[in-house]
């Protein structure tokens, strides 16, 4: 199979989450535990991080990544969902995996994968194992697709364990309440190993105390320890202020067996993007008008990027928008912005919500707009009536980002 053949086949196997939803989810780890005894234990010969948490995961992930560059060390990345290209999820020092790669991984462990029924995001871990053991990075960053306990990323005990913070998505398999769902990625946190909490709330902190109580591994809450924190990234927004913050706190743990100085740390973080390739975080595409694209897609995120919507200075305020199916729109469109005018669309997946339902349920919240055929032409529409002191924000979805992108 060439490269584009082979990864339409691994998204046709098994439904994959963020394709499908609810079907694709796994309730155990039996299949990725096959996985790996199968490729011999990839996982066993790297150093990792693991890192955890509802949003800021990917953020924090790239960062550590940058760092950890910057020091002069190979760094395997692996983050998911990818925007344009699926080996996006797998870098090594900003570095895409190779197509050939993807292609023989497949095509030698192919008759494995239907037998044993795994699904895309099984192969996708397995498939990063692999690589960053044959390529021998230094160390290995590796983001949980979806909760924790029983992630197929949840197989490896890292060096240290990140959970960046605790918010209502997904609550169809990780609970309703923040506790559940802080239960739920506290399963990442494994006996011995230190654990690094980015935020945390009422509900949430006890959980986490609890669990790192039981497993015996040191807790350290980072918006306590770096509170006064001022440094700053070239990733925008002021909510990445505690992705930072999170981040300092696990290379000050690093620091005891690894060389990473301040200065290298600093430059980590205004190089995140060049040093990662990471893409759709408050992403300035263009000036008069300004564009912004974010991928923020859930309660806990959306109200962030619209508290950073309100500090930009524009006349008039268009917004590209489109969700998935699965979105709790009662928890989301409540803090979308009423003056701005919508082009509502669907992204183009099989979880893309209808346009028209979605324009519908805005409009009980007061936001007014037109139904557009596609993201792309919702974009044009925008930037068609938009004016030089006018701002263009583009959001709803991770995969409406990708679109425009």
């Amino acid at each position: 199979m060439t490269y584009q053949e082979t990864v339409l086949w691994m998204f046709e196997q098994l439904p994959m989450y963020q394709q499908q939803g609810a079907i694709a989810y796994k309730a155990d780890l039996s299949n990725i535990e096959k996985l790996t005894a199968h490729l011999n234990h990839p996982e066993k010969a790297l150093q990792m991080l693991h890192i955890a948490g509802t949003n800021g995961k990917g953020s924090t992930s790239s960062m550590l990544a940058a760092i950890l560059q910057e020091a002069g060390y190979k760094v395997g990345l692996y983050t998911s969902p990818h925007l344009k290209d699926f080996r996006e999820r797998i870098k090594i020092n900003g570095e895409e995996i190779a197509e050939t790669f993807v292609v023989d991984f497949i095509a030698t462990n192919k008759s494995f994968f239907e037998q044993e029924s795994l699904s895309f995001f099984e192969m996708t871990v397995g498939m990063a194992f692999q690589y960053f053991k044959e390529k021998q990075v230094d160390i290995a960053v590796i983001e949980v697709g979806m909760g924790g306990r029983l992630d197929a990323t949840n197989i490896i005990t890292p060096l240290v364990s990140v959970i960046t913070n605790i918010g209502k998505d997904h609550v169809a398999f990780l609970g309703d309440t923040l506790e559940a769902i802080a239960g739920e990625k506290a399963g990442i946190i494994k006996k011995g190993v230190p654990v690094v909490i980015g935020e945390y709330v009422v509900e949430t902190k006890p959980v986490f105390i609890a669990k790192a109580k039981e497993m015996n591994s040191p807790i350290y809450f980072a918006s306590e320890t770096y509170a006064s924190n001022t440094w700053t990234s070239d990733l925008k927004g002021v909510y990445q202020q505690k992705n930072i913050r999170t981040v300092r706190q696990v290379i000050e743990l690093l620091r005891k067996e690894w060389k990473i100085s301040e200065e290298q740390e600093r430059i980590g973080l205004q190089h995140v993007v060049q040093n990662t390739k990471l893409q759709g975080r408050w992403q300035i595409l263009q000036e008069q008008p300004k564009v912004i694209a974010d991928t923020a897609h859930n309660e806990h995120g959306i109200t962030i990027v619209m508290e950073q919507l309100k500090t930009e200075q524009y006349k008039q305020l268009y917004v590209v928008f489109g969700v998935v199916n699965d979105k709790d729109l009662q928890s989301v469109l409540p803090f979308l912005p009423q003056e701005a005018k919508y082009f509502f669309a669907k992204p183009s997946i099989f979880r893309g919500l209808d346009a028209k339902v979605l324009a519908e349920k805005a409009k009980e919240f007061g936001l007014e707009g037109e139904v557009c055929d596609s993201i792309p032409e919702a974009y044009a529409k925008a930037k068609s009536e938009a004016r030089a002191e006018d701002l263009i924000y583009i959001g709803g979805s991770t995969f409406v980002v990708a679109e425009i992108l």
